[in-house]
């Protein structure tokens, strides 16, 4: 799912390295707060209606889990998964929800390029 299949190359590859995008989303993670949280879960539809267009379209699927995932964890119901593991989604989701990032989201086409590839590294 983290492939180009046109080109073979990764998500990352074309993000400036797949090594260098890691620590992006691990250094995005460390610093994840349980306001994050909330905001992922109390903005989950608007997170969702970006998923439903551009790059991030082929990963709506994921977000239906991933976005179950970070409500479960967070009412208490599922915790079987590293603190590590579900802080890197919510770092994707709140990087997803925020128009400012490293290409801003008013940029057709473009500006979700950047939120996918940060999903795809999560994934």
């Amino acid at each position: 799912m983290d492939s180009d299949f046109e080109t073979g190359e990764s998500m990352g590859e074309k993000f400036g390295g797949k090594e260098v995008n890691k620590e992006f989303v691990k250094q995005g993670a460390d610093g994840v707060t349980d306001e994050d949280f909330v905001n992922v879960v109390e903005n989950a539809e608007q997170i969702e209606k970006k998923f439903g267009i551009g790059p991030l379209k082929r990963f709506y699927d994921d977000f239906l889990l991933l976005i179950s995932l970070v409500k479960d964890y967070w009412s208490g119901d599922y915790r079987e998964i590293p603190y590590s593991s579900i802080a890197a989604v919510v770092f994707a989701l709140i990087y997803v929800l925020s128009p400012i990032d490293l290409i801003p989201d008013f940029i057709p086409v473009l500006g979700l390029m950047d939120d996918a590839a940060v999903v795809a590294l999560c994934l």
